[in-house]
């Protein structure tokens, strides 16, 4: 039987034949296929716990991380998807040296599989959101009477929201009558400005929705294409349907996990913890049909495939490693 709960991933996924089955159910339904080539005319070789393509063509074979987040990586699968397991289940997020603590792997070695884990759980939207939504922004960034001497000079700058990263958060509002919930989008921006405020909205959006905000000069004009109405929160943070208090919730639990959790994230990587948080959001189920943890890591896994992370390309030391403006 699949497991429900940490206690029992950790032993099921202490049998590699376990994680082998797991995997292979998600990533290969209708049976296993080459990554390279995509035949079907594959050979099992147990004792390697590997597959042979049996077309002639470079690297015939192949093992469950070829192709994945998992690629070359050294540690086990069954340390990789218990780590996984917490990430996609706990709640504020789980750092890098709980989890070299929990499944004995260094430090080092557990940042970078976080953010493996994190590249996968990134989604893409085919579809633009619609009916109502919130629109609204918040700064990110470490308090600077938690910072070392070095740290603050070199990151803070000036006053107020200098030396803090702009996100911005997009809330489709559930219908509960449908039994959906809210689903939330984010992204860095490099300011607050209109261009980059409206070319999210626009990006995201439907033209004709009901769109809400707070009194920022930078939805001024979207009003043409959108059903937009604001709440100055200068005076109110309700106006029957007008607040953006759905977002509100969610900037609460991503600083809840950014500052209780992962304590200083750099604007660098900031976009991927976007990613784990909105993620976990997304798939909690509605109060009448939740999502079970399983069910939550069971839609984590199958993004595994086709997404491929290298420590050099993390750090930095590449030009390929994100489109972030920072």
């Amino acid at each position: 039987m699949e497991p429900t709960t940490l206690q029992e991933a950790i032993i099921y996924f202490s049998d590699a034949a376990n994680c082998r089955e797991y995997l292979v159910a998600r990533r290969w339904p209708n049976g296993v296929i080459c990554p390279k080539c995509g035949s079907t005319d594959v050979l099992f070789l147990e004792k390697y716990n590997r597959w042979h393509c049996r077309q002639k063509h470079a690297a015939p074979q192949f093992t469950l991380k070829t192709g994945t987040i998992f690629e070359d990586s050294p540690i086990s699968l069954s340390k990789w998807l218990t780590a996984m397991w917490q990430i996609v289940n706990c709640k504020n997020g789980i750092s890098s040296y709980e989890v070299h603590r929990a499944i004995g792997i260094t430090q080092k070695s557990a940042w970078f599989m976080d953010h493996r884990i994190r590249l996968a759980l990134g989604m893409g939207h085919s579809t633009k959101m619609s009916g109502e939504c919130e629109a609204d922004e918040t700064f990110i960034g470490g308090k600077a009477r938690n910072m070392h001497i070095d740290v603050k000079k070199r990151r803070i700058t000036g006053t107020g929201t200098q030396g803090k990263t702009a996100v911005m958060g997009i809330l489709e509002r559930g219908d509960s009558d449908k039994g959906t919930h809210s689903k939330v989008r984010t992204a860095v921006i490099p300011n607050r400005k209109q261009k980059a405020i409206q070319a999210e909205v626009k990006k995201h959006v439907q033209a004709g929705s009901a769109l809400y905000s707070d009194f920022l000069l930078s939805y001024e004009g979207l009003a043409s294409e959108y059903a937009h109405k604001v709440v100055d929160h200068a005076t109110e943070y309700v106006n029957g349907k007008v607040h953006t208090n759905g977002l509100e919730n969610f900037w609460s639990l991503l600083k809840r996990g950014i500052n209780g959790t992962y304590i200083s994230v750099e604007p660098f990587h900031l976009f991927r913890y976007l990613d784990e948080q909105t993620f976990r959001y997304n798939n909690r189920g509605t109060r009448e049909a939740p999502i079970s943890d399983g069910e939550r890591f069971d839609m984590a896994v199958r993004q595994i495939v086709g997404k491929r992370l290298t420590y050099k390309e993390l750090t930095g030391k590449t030009g390929t490693q994100h489109e972030q403006p920072f």
